[in-house]
Formats: C-alpha cells, structure tokens, sequence
C-alpha cells in the first residue's frame, strides 16, 4: 500500500514539475496561433517577429520595440507601442475621440483590455481607465 501511494505521489510531483517548466519557453515564430500571426502581419505590417514566449498566454517582441500579449487562444490582451501609437484600428472609436478631444497633442502608446472595458496610456505619461461603453472611469499620471 505504501508503495502505491508513493507512486502516485511521484506521479502527481513529475506531472506538476513538468507543467511549471512547460510554460515560459521562447519558442519560434512559426509555432505561434494563426490568429497570433494574422494579427501581427494585419496591424504591425512592417515589423517582424523577434521573439515570442509562451507563458499564461503568448509574449511577442517586435523588431520595433512593440510588446504584444495574447491569451493562450490568441486573443489580444495588450499591446505596448512604447513611444510609437497604438495602431487606430485596435483602440474603441469612442476612446480615440476622447483623446483626441481632450489631449490633442498625445498619441495613445498603450492599450489593455480589460474585463470592464480597457485601459490606456498616453505619450504625456497620462494612464486612463474606460469602461466597456467607453466612458472614463479615472486618470493617473
């Protein structure tokens, strides 16, 4: 009997072992979700792929300096453009008129989704919260 359970334990810390070293690997970026590659070649035409790390979800460098996470099933989690905006298409209309409105001389250079709607960061350092109707939440600077 004592063996048994042994076993089993042994069994249950090789399996848990083997899913902590599973996930923060660099890996190709061939090996990435279609959805992954589609999005990168749709929004960031002109950057390439440095690296990309599968984690919780997947990291992916650009040669441009841009940081991108995804989900495990591809979908976007965020984007940091650094100093560079965050490609238009990606941000909601109604965020984007917010900003433009208010800080015309900003350029949003990061987005994260998030379960109430999104958050931002501005070139002039500014972070904003918006819910998912697109209304302000708060500010940070």
């Amino acid at each position: 009997m004592k063996t048994i359970r042994f076993t089993i334990v042994a069994l249950i810390a090789l399996c848990v072992s083997i899913a902590c070293f599973a996930d923060g690997r660099i890996i190709p970026a061939e090996q990435l979700p279609d959805a992954v590659k589609t999005f990168v070649k749709t929004h960031f035409p002109e950057a390439s792929v440095l690296y990309a790390e599968l984690d919780e979800g997947y990291e992916v460098r650009l040669n441009d300096g841009t940081e991108i996470d995804f989900t495990r099933k591809g979908a976007l989690d965020n984007v940091d453009c650094k100093m560079k905006p965050v490609p238009a298409a990606l941000v909601p209309p109604v965020v984007s008129s917010y900003v433009k409105a208010n800080y015309p001389d900003a350029l949003i250079v990061k987005y994260d989704k998030e379960r109430y709607g999104c958050e931002i960061e501005l070139s002039n350092g500014l972070e904003m919260k918006f819910n998912s109707k697109g209304q302000l939440i708060s500010i940070d600077d």
